[in-house]
Formats: structure tokens, sequence, C-alpha cells
């Protein structure tokens, strides 16, 4: 059975990581995919082809959550193509480490405007979609550190942190319209980011996992894969940890 099929899913920030596991999996269960992208045009087009061989339409569309004015954009844009839309999943994100002591107030401002004021900007211009509707799901990617912090990520775990009460907000802003919004919180999950970084510190994090192991990319989309689908309907104002126990 195709979960999402007929729907339409806007995904931020997707043409690799975590976002590109999540096209794929909602695109191999029926879903039409509208993805951003922001530096990689090779990447971006790669995914594309991957999706439209599932048998979906998908388009991508180079733009900037960070950005208010682009947003509102870019969902106009996504309107003209698919007509519609059903979810919202925003993924886009960055990090810009250090200690406070050595953290400067542009890689604070970044990461905040990047990381949580894209949710604003993208919820901001497509719940009026969404009101006109009646339904709608808004799942936000957050962090385990947005829920217990991590040295040398304050700036980090404000941004997740931040999502998760923007979102719970949401939630009873619009749960009278049947429009949900849900959290979904990832631990150590192996990406391109996750494969620069030494043995040692890989090691260390898995030691702290009960399941023993880092997850995947699809192990987070098959959560947004039951959020996106009618199975989650009653479903809204929660944070879902996808990290092998690291937080149990």
């Amino acid at each position: 059975m195709s979960l999402l099929e007929g729907k339409t899913v806007i995904i931020t920030g997707a043409s690799r990581g975590i976002g590109r596991g999540i096209a794929l999996v909602l695109a191999s269960h029926g879903a039409n995919i509208a993805f951003t992208y922001s530096q990689s045009v090779d990447s971006a087009n790669q995914l594309v082809s991957e999706i439209t061989d599932l048998g979906v339409v998908c388009k991508a569309y180079k733009s900037n959550a960070a950005s208010f004015n682009e947003s509102q954009e870019l969902v106009d844009d996504i309107l003209k193509d698919f007509k519609s839309f059903d979810v919202l999943i925003n993924n886009a994100g960055i990090t810009k480490d250090n200690l406070l002591l050595r953290m400067s107030e542009n890689d604070f401002d970044k990461v905040i405007e990047v990381n949580l004021k894209s949710v604003f900007n993208m919820v901001k211009a497509t719940q009026k979609i969404f009101l006109k509707k009646r339904s709608g799901s808004i799942i936000n990617i957050s962090s385990i550190v947005g829920i217990k912090g991590n040295a040398g990520q304050s700036n980090y775990a404000a941004s997740k942190a931040g999502i998760i009460g923007f979102s719970k907000s949401i939630a009873l802003e619009l749960g009278s319209r049947s429009i949900r919004s849900n959290v979904v919180a990832p631990g150590f999950i192996e990406t391109e980011m996750t494969g620069e970084l030494s043995q040692d510190i890989v090691n260390n994090w898995i030691q702290g996992i009960p399941l023993k192991r880092g997850g995947k990319p699809e192990d987070v989309a098959n959560l947004c894969l039951f959020l996106s689908s009618d199975l989650s309907t009653f479903i809204t104002g929660q944070v879902i940890n996808v990290d092998g126990g690291m937080l149990t």
C-alpha cells in the first residue's frame, strides 16, 4: 500500500544527508516531492532523477529557507507547479560549533537564522494553504541536542530547542483546523557530515547508545513517513526521538 499516494510533500534542505533520505523514502510510498537545496545543483539534480524514476513528480528549488521573502516566493512557486501540498518538513540546518568562549556573535546568529527562523518562515508561508484545506502535517527536524544540550554547541542547541517550543505552540494554534505539528529529534545519524569524524569520536558516541550503532537517514525518514501519513492523524504537539535509546 502506498501510504502517501496523491500527497505532495515540501522538504527543505534535502539534497543530501537526512533530508535526502526522507525524500527518497516518502517518494517510494507515492508522495510527490518539492525540495530545496542551497549549493549543490548536481546533488539536487541527481535526487530529482532518482525520485522521478520511482514514478512520482519531483522538483528541486534553489532557495534559502532562512530568508522570509525567499520562503514566500518558494511556496508560491510550488503552488504553481504542484497546485497544492499536504506536508511540510523543515529539515534545513547548519552547525557552527565552538565553545561559548570562542563563539562569535555571527556564528550564533547564523545558526539561529538558518535552523530556527527558517522554520518560522516556512510555516508562516504554508499555513494559509493548510488553513484553507483544513488539514496538513508539519514536521520539524530538531535534535536530541535541543533536549539535553551539548558542550560546544550552545548555538545549535538553542536553535533546536527553539524548534520544539515553536512546534508545540503551533500545534495548539492550528489543531482546531486538523493541522498537526510534530517534532522529530534525531540522535547520532550516519551521514556525510558524521563520516568526516574520527573513528574514536564515532566509537564514543556509539558507546552511549543502547542499540550500539548509529542511526541511518532511513530511520529518521520512516518516522517522517508515519507522521506524513493518515496513520498519525491523532498525533500532534509531540517530540519523538530517533536516537537508539540515547536519552533513555
